[in-house]
């Protein structure tokens, strides 16, 4: 069986911490047995290694989050890159594509679509090996994975299998309720409907099949080529709600969506995560502080306080999930990446169009930046602490704290961190983004290589 890990998201619903490129999925909050944090990431990837899966693990992102997830997991998981967010159902046929023309997968494995956010024991995480076996008996083209409710949520889809036709491991399925009120859900519930928690398993043959009949390529390279003109759709909607053969096996252990404020909140072992105090009046709230400067609640009770780089929230617990309402599209703030983060301390559009941004960087030991050219900005680095090297036109240098760097525009450059490293970034230009990087190579071994 290959595993299809999605571990994508726009980052709406945990703001101000998540963003377009830190989702949810890589927000180091749960605790772990030993008492340090780790991301909803981190903990999948554990318990697919704890079960024998992540061997046959593939993780499925967009291009932005590539760098973020290799920081956290390792580096032996293949990942699987959208040039574009197209959606659940485009993402599986681009790894389809990928297992298909790249591994040569042969047509008779099965394939499991796994959300990263997938909040369960490892329970859960063996009744997904039992699925091959359990849709190889069944016949079905697919098999999901349904959570036996505990409350009428009217955050979650419904399966409703058909109760009449039933074998010891599966039912067959009716149809799908995509997130009722609760009322319905209270209904749907009395009719032994289980939460949809977007586990879904096939063979490599059908979804090769299907992808034939709607014409989208199979081949890996063909598929990329034209993957950004694909409809934005949802495997659900795209495929399983129409499928006429397929079973759903109930799975009765721990299992949470965790995709709000409210709920992580429930997981965690402390009130106050970062620098913060709450007052003991205040019953039931939470304070995460990811700034440097102190949170202080009093006299407020259910409530969560979230303060970030990208802003602040103060919400009710039971109206978190509005946050992801009020998201705006500003450029992230605070970014991780594969080599260490970045936070934007500064930005400034002055009358006359020079712009400039002010950042403070982290390097971890041993890791380095892409060496990349800039043509419509300049950079200024003033090295703060840690050692290192640096390459400027060209040109190989040590660095050490107190050291300032300038690198004109059209220069190529790159940093390595030889200790922990930190440095002030000044960016000054006529524009400042993203689209201003030609990256020349991300190996440090052969930037060096073309220093004179």
């Amino acid at each position: 069986m290959k595993i299809l890990l999605l571990s994508g998201g726009a980052g709406r619903r945990l703001w101000p911490l998540s963003n377009k490129i830190r989702a949810k999925q890589f927000l180091k909050l749960l605790s772990t047995e030993n008492n340090r944090k780790e991301s909803m990431l981190q903990r999948v990837c554990k318990q697919l290694e704890d079960v024998g899966l992540i061997s046959e693990t593939y993780l499925i992102t967009n291009q932005k989050q590539k760098d973020l997830i290799q920081n956290q997991v390792s580096a032996q998981i293949p990942i699987i890159c959208e040039p574009s967010q197209k959606g659940t159902f485009s993402a599986v046929a681009l790894a389809i594509a990928y297992l298909h023309s790249k591994q040569e997968t042969g047509i008779d494995e099965t394939i499991c679509v796994l959300p990263v956010d997938a909040f369960a024991d490892l329970s859960f995480f063996y009744l997904i090996q039992q699925v091959p076996s359990i849709l190889a008996k069944s016949l079905a083209e697919l098999a999901h994975i349904g959570v036996e409710p505990e409350f009428p949520s009217d955050q979650l889809g419904y399966i409703v299998p058909n109760i009449i036709e039933q074998s010891n491991d599966y039912f067959q399925i009716t149809h799908f309720i995509e997130k009722p009120n609760t009322n319905k859900a209270a209904e749907l519930i009395k009719k032994k409907a289980l939460w949809n928690c977007g586990v879904s398993s096939f063979k490599m043959s059908f979804m090769l099949q299907l992808l034939k009949e709607k014409g989208i390529p199979t081949q890996y390279a063909e598929l990329l080529s034209v993957y950004n003109k694909l409809p934005k759709l949802s495997f659900d909607v795209e495929v399983a709600e129409h499928s006429k053969c397929s079973i759903v096996v109930p799975y009765s252990g721990p299992w949470k969506d965790i995709g709000t404020w409210k709920a992580i909140s429930e997981h965690m072992t402390s009130s106050v995560t970062g620098r913060g105090m709450i007052s003991d009046d205040s019953i039931n709230t939470h304070v995460v502080n990811e700034l440097q400067q102190p949170v202080h609640v009093i006299g407020i009770s259910n409530s969560m306080i979230v303060a970030g780089a990208d802003g602040i929230l103060v919400a009710d617990k039971n109206r978190c999930a509005e946050v992801k309402l009020q998201y705006t599209k500003e450029i992230p703030r605070y970014v991780e990446k594969r080599w260490g983060s970045y936070k934007v301390l500064e930005k400034v559009d002055e009358a006359d169009e020079q712009q400039s941004v002010t950042k403070f960087v982290n390097v971890l030991p041993n890791c380095n930046i892409s060496l990349h050219v800039h043509q419509k900005r300049q950079e200024i680095w003033t090295i703060l602490s840690g050692s290192g090297e640096v390459i400027v036109n060209s040109q190989l240098h040590s660095i050490k704290a107190g050291d300032v760097i300038r690198i004109p525009r059209g220069c190529n450059h790159s940093i390595k961190a030889l200790t922990h490293l930190t440095f002030i970034e000044v960016q000054m230009g006529a524009q400042i983004n993203e689209n201003d990087i030609m990256r020349i190579t991300y190996s440090w071994d052969e930037a060096v290589q073309q220093c004179t």
